[in-house]
């Protein structure tokens, strides 16, 4: 039990100050706080039926309608402070899913945890703390695996559709959802019929919660719609502060249109709120000529704003989008005044709503304020906040899973940092297109944290404390590929010589190369295992043609990932040696008497090629280079001479391949020498042929990318080898062995 608190430690401090200042503000503001739209929500309950475009039914619902019977008003912000906790500890527990260090998931945990922002909007009875759980809850199921099962893509897809009906705003999760749609294909492209499955479930039952809700919208008498008449409003909003009436007077505009532009210059016009929301605002006062609408002639007017000056438009959306990211938090004269989300020294009072009525009507009594307490509220949530600059470092964080930095490419971290950042950009995209306001800015608070925090993880995927995570991970996918492969090809003994060959998108060269291994080297049967790393073209069709054994793994991972399961199959199949070969058809497999000629003659336990010894037709100079540099580095790391370090054409006995620490997923050939090195084996090199590629191109980049991750691959070997050799020298002395010390 210690040890499991002391490696989350971190984390129990969190939450013991998130839980301690949340219990400050459930004594301090007794039973809760009512906004404006407190007051709309709790209406609903009286006819549970939706029909108000700026208060969807959906937190009534969910939240309201079963809580308030039970335990009144403080009951309703309990739940929501509880809510604040279980996301603080499920991004926590993300970010370590994925592989993060248990600081780092901290760090994403504790913007929820620890912004005063956050405790006011959950002490209120608004729609934020539901709407935040459920966007968290539909992501945590998109990335706690590389690869979403069904039934999490179903519940995925649930939860982002029933979190439209809460705030609307979460239409945008359409993108959301369409992206991990075509991600969730995309990792099952190779079995189309399963990729759209995945596809379907996932769309589907985002439908499902914004069908009913418009049925249900539809039955009361209202238009088979989410939001009603809520959108043209909100458009008419963000044109009028920057509308240019001389321009639509010139455009010759329908007079009721050019009616709804400002008389006042724009730079003394009031922000967006105004427009939607006062009774003094255009919309409110213009005379509709018969048979138009409010709702299309305020549509009408934002077209024409936009179509007219769309620079001037989409200025004024960037500006209140970035607002968001200011280090401090201000307002403009024309943002909603930001008083209406700090705490007050007294209870907040918004007339003509009375929440004295409204609480004792729901069996409560007050409201009270602890006024030392309310002061220290508001004193702590003058600096205690996330300041936005941060969010936007966490934001550009978030991008280095998706650029593929690190391991990202290989560990499914990619997608896990593009979805929330996705989510995150488009929700705030899509409330700055209305209107700006802090209230906005906080889903903010986790989306970005746990993208910053995913990002990182990418970034420092190869350390020690990611490890057993990746390892963990790989096992699972090695698992996958084992079933397949036994229930392809049953009791699988393999001849004395196992050829691996890893193979991704080779469908073009792999034939050729399959066709030339012989049937028997040095009077030895020769078996040949194909182990295709998560292919999208027909690699696995043309090497199941060939007749030879086929491992196909789901997920790409990379040539060392690929060779390290082949090499397991193999030495569990029974092979006597080993050899490796590429797919491209570079290595000579002719010349395989002269590569296993050592190991028959017991001479040698690990046999590799040498195109410097032999013979190399590519024409690469500075590839040439580079195996002459990385050959001598390597010699005089390892005090070994070697001349070709990352020949892919080698024999070795299984042993070799069971005693050798393998974990890097590419450039896996420089790994595998300098650990056969390091454990001691007897290693020979022979002349051999490297030939330019029968087709396609590398995968593994150009010369500079190619030389800095090779070279990265050789010291990281190097220093962990070593660091091996020192704690195998420290440790003690087998218990066998003192056991016969004391016997004599």
């Amino acid at each position: 039990m210690r040890p499991l608190l002391r490696r989350h430690r971190a984390l129990l401090v969190l939450l013991a100050l998130g839980v301690t200042l949340r219990v400050l503000v459930q004594v301090a503001y007794q039973p809760a706080l009512l906004y404006i739209d407190s007051f709309s929500y709790l209406a609903k309950l009286e006819e549970l039926k939706p029909g108000d475009p700026l208060h969807p039914i959906g937190y009534t619902v969910m939240l309201l309608s079963w809580l308030l019977p039970v335990g009144g008003l403080s009951l309703v912000v309990v739940v929501q402070h509880l809510l604040g906790l279980g996301m603080a500890v499920l991004l926590y527990a993300l970010v370590l899913r994925r592989g993060g260090p248990t600081w780092l998931g901290a760090l994403a945990a504790a913007p929820i945890l620890l912004d005063g922002y956050q405790l006011h909007i959950e002490h209120n009875l608004m729609t934020e703390p539901l709407f935040e759980a459920l966007l968290l809850g539909a992501l945590a199921l998109l990335v706690w695996r590389p690869r979403p099962g069904y039934r999490a893509l179903a519940a995925a897809g649930l939860l982002f559709g029933l979190a439209a009906t809460v705030r609307p705003v979460a239409e945008v999760g359409a993108m959301v959802v369409l992206c991990a749609a075509l991600l969730a294909w995309r990792s099952r492209r190779r079995k189309p019929a399963a990729g759209w499955l995945a596809v379907g479930l996932l769309v589907a039952c985002f439908l499902v919660p914004l069908f009913g809700y418009a049925t249900w919208n539809s039955l009361s008498g209202n238009a088979f719609e989410l939001d009603g008449p809520r959108r043209p409003q909100l458009l008419y909003a963000r044109a009028a502060p920057v509308a240019d009436c001389a321009e639509l007077s010139a455009d010759r505009v329908a007079p009721h249109i050019l009616a709804l532009c400002p008389t006042e210059p724009p730079e003394r016009r009031p922000g967006p709120d105004w427009y939607a929301h006062d009774l003094s605002s255009p919309i409110h006062r213009v005379q509709f000529p018969a048979g138009v609408s409010q709702q299309e002639a305020m549509r009408d007017f934002a077209l024409h704003v936009a179509m007219n000056d769309p620079l001037r438009l989409t200025r004024a959306v960037v500006r209140d989008f970035l607002k968001g990211f200011a280090p401090v938090r201000t307002q403009s004269p024309t943002d909603p005044p930001l008083e209406r989300w700090r705490f007050q020294h007294g209870y907040p009072y918004y007339p003509p709503y009375d929440p004295v009525e409204t609480i004792r009507g729901y069996g409560g009594e007050g409201p009270y304020v602890q006024p030392a307490l309310a002061s220290f509220l508001r004193d702590y949530q003058a600096v205690g906040y996330v300041p936005g600059t941060l969010l936007g470092l966490l934001a550009l964080a978030g991008l280095l899973g998706p650029a593929g930095v690190g391991h990202a490419r290989w560990s499914g971290v990619r997608r896990s940092c593009l979805l929330p950042l996705l989510t995150g950009l488009c929700l705030l995209g899509a409330s700055a297109t209305f209107e700006f306001s802090w209230r906005y800015q906080l889903p903010g608070l986790i989306l970005f944290p746990l993208a910053g925090a995913l990002g990182l993880t990418a970034l420092l995927r190869g350390s020690k404390v990611v490890v057993a995570n990746r390892e963990l991970e790989s096992d699972r996918i090695d698992a996958d590929a084992i079933r397949d492969f036994t229930r392809r090809h049953e009791n699988v003994r393999f001849a004395p010589v196992t050829i691996v060959i890893a193979a991704y998108n080779e469908a073009d060269a792999i034939g050729p190369v399959l066709d030339r291994i012989p049937a028997q080297v040095e009077g030895l049967d020769v078996n040949t295992l194909v182990v295709v790393d998560g292919a999208s073209d027909a690699t696995v069709e043309v090497a199941i043609d060939r007749g030879v054994y086929v491992c196909d793994a789901p997920v790409n991972r990379g040539q060392g990932a690929a060779l390290r399961l082949g090499y397991r199959l193999a030495r569990e199949g029974g092979a006597h040696y080993i050899v490796t070969t590429d797919a491209d058809g570079q290595y000579d497999t002719d010349e395989l008497p002269i590569l296993l000629r050592p190991l028959l003659a017991d001479e040698a336990d690990f046999v590799t090629g040498s195109r410097r010894l032999g013979r190399a037709e590519t024409t690469d100079r500075v590839r040439h280079a580079g195996v002459r540099v990385f050959a001598w580095l390597i010699s005089v790391l390892t005090r070994t001479p070697i001349t070709d370090t990352s020949n892919g054409f080698r024999g070795m006995k299984p042993e070799v391949t069971g005693s050798v620490l393998l974990r890097q997923q590419q450039y896996q050939a420089s790994e595998l020498l300098i650990g056969v090195l390091a454990q001691g084996f007897r290693v020979v090199e022979v002349p051999t042929t490297m030939h330019e590629r029968i087709a396609g191109k590398s995968k593994k980049g150009g010369n500079l990318l190619y030389g800095l991750q090779f070279g990265r691959v050789v010291f990281s070997t190097w220093l962990r080898e070593r660091s091996r050799r020192r704690e195998f020298a420290r440790a003690p002395e087998p218990a066998v062995e003192r056991m016969e010390v004391l016997t004599r």
